[in-house]
């Protein structure tokens, strides 16, 4: 993807609920030589990436307070927080799923579970 930065080490923001997603993706991608940041909710993941400014994030769909594509359109209609780039993650690949995540602003989808080595294709974080 043209949208996401190419070749380097990242800063990227987790949003996701499952404290196992979240630590599985944390790990691989800290070991990847990225900063990882975390949130298990879409009102954490928005303050947190407004603080933070992460490079990229990867966003959970199925939020316990608000769904991921709620939590995206909130983030694509701030200044600050509109351009950084997000990979929408869910087990709920159904095409209309994919479609709302793209309208409401995502530059990516992957399925889960999460094939890894697509996830960082789509991060462009393979040296």
């Amino acid at each position: 993807m043209t949208h996401l930065p190419r070749g380097r080490a990242m800063r990227i923001l987790i949003i996701e609920d499952s404290e196992m997603n979240r630590d599985m993706l944390s790990r691989r991608l800290a070991r990847r030589g990225h900063q990882v940041l975390t949130a298990a909710t879409g009102g954490e993941g928005i303050s947190a990436a407004g603080r933070e400014r992460p490079d990229v994030i990867l966003m959970d769909v199925g939020l316990p307070d608000m769904s991921g594509i709620e939590a995206v359109a909130h983030l694509k209609r701030e200044a600050a927080t509109a351009a950084i780039p997000v990979v929408a993650v869910t087990a709920n690949t159904l095409p209309e799923i994919e479609t709302a995540c793209r309208e409401a602003g995502c530059v990516g989808f992957i399925g889960k579970p999460i094939d890894f080595g697509t996830l960082l294709g789509m991060i462009q974080a393979e040296s």
